[in-house]
């Protein structure tokens, strides 16, 4: 069987879906790895590193011809090329870009996305949305560091004492805790909100404060430990209360998230407008519409002096990491749908094959997909 790596044509997109690490793994199982001249440098990883443990190069049509094609976020336009007798492995977006599932259905591409993994034990090692926003969040630290007009830390000098910069940040998931974690290790002061009062504990844990709002938060979680939607109402009580906490922050670094709905705003241009100039905010949900008010994707706002920053795809400024990270996401799944025969048999009675697979034999099959594109047509 053969298994291959196109390389990424999204603006921006450095990462690659198999790196050397992964390929080895492949070919030590008596796999064909298949990589597109050129997939990994963006990443640090050249050509000749993929050749040294026992990959082909190849060109893009080989490797769309591969019985199994690894993505990151990969290109509609290859679906048609793909079709029906491959698979397709990737970041496919979806629960907020119905289109490219509309294409996958439109040629009949059995396509896994890996956003679908189930969100237990046994698919720990397969989530790369964990494995990506562990990296968003610490890069969100250091856009903050890079930008804003105080340091991190405490500094007692001859000059004087520095007083620590405050950081809040508002949603406590995988991302939002990698932001606490390495703030903290900065030695910011770190205050983080979010409306899951069961998080309270591993923020604590971390060394940072829980802020608790005057809100009923009963049910506020799924049963996939996702933060639910909240009523307008609640949204509104919610960010009034969080405006002093906004206001009084050097950064605040925002993470929070609904799959498959827009983004919930936390942060009123009127609490912007109250930071000190110079003070930041760090928008990760930019790309369903922001957490903030004035976030805009990928663009950088000054607001009297306060910088909001809407960036979309921190991973994929730390390529060589989150793409080694997110590589052995998928060698880890593939290892799971490939049989002792080296072949691929799909079990529909399997969680992790079930949850993941997204479109087969020209329709949705992920229930929930199919009720957002339902919803949408």
């Amino acid at each position: 069987m053969k298994i291959s790596a196109p390389r990424e044509t999204a603006a921006a997109e450095r990462r690659v879906a198999l790196t050397p690490d992964a390929a080895r793994i492949l070919v030590r199982a008596d796999l064909e790895v298949v990589v597109e001249s050129g997939a990994g440098l963006m990443a640090g990883f050249p050509d000749s590193a993929y050749e040294k443990v026992g990959a082909r190069l190849g060109t893009l049509d080989e490797v769309l011809a591969s019985d199994v094609v690894a993505v990151v976020h990969g290109d509609p336009a290859w679906f048609e090329r793909i079709g029906e007798e491959r698979l397709l492995v990737g970041l496919l977006r979806p629960l907020d870009r119905p289109e490219y599932t509309r294409a996958l259905v439109e040629h009949r591409v059995t396509a896994f996305a890996m956003e679908l993994m189930p969100r237990i034990t046994r698919a720990q090692s397969m989530d790369a949305l964990s494995s990506q926003a562990n990296l968003a969040g610490y890069r969100a630290v250091l856009v903050g560091a890079a930008g804003m007009q105080k340091v991190y830390p405490m500094m007692v000098t001859a000059a004087g004492t520095i007083s620590p910069a405050k950081v809040l940040v508002l949603g406590a998931g995988v991302a939002g805790l990698q932001a606490i974690a390495t703030a903290r290790r900065l030695g910011a002061i770190v205050e983080a909100y979010d409306v899951r009062p069961a998080v309270k504990e591993q923020v604590e844990s971390l060394g940072a404060r829980f802020v608790e709002l005057d809100l009923e938060t009963e049910g506020a979680e799924d049963a996939g430990g996702y933060a639910k939607a909240q009523s307008d109402e609640f949204l509104q009580r919610q960010r009034e209360q969080l405006g002093k906490r906004v206001a009084a922050a050097d950064l605040v670094i925002t993470t929070a998230l609904v799959p498959g709905r827009p983004a919930p705003l936390l942060v009123e241009e009127s609490a912007v407008r109250a930071m000190k100039p110079g003070s930041w905010v760090v928008d990760l949900a930019a790309e369903t519409g922001g957490n903030c008010a004035l976030t805009r994707p990928d663009e950088i706002v000054d607001v009297d002096g306060v910088t909001v920053a809407g960036p979309t795809n921190l991973p994929s400024e730390a390529a060589h990491d989150s793409s080694n990270m997110y590589a052995k996401n998928v060698v880890t799944f593939l290892q799971h749908l490939i049989d002792d025969d080296g072949g691929i048999e799909l079990d529909m009675e399997d969680e992790i094959t079930s949850g993941a697979l997204l479109t087969h034999r020209g329709a949705v099959w992920n229930e929930r997909v199919k009720g957002l594109l339902e919803g949408g047509s």
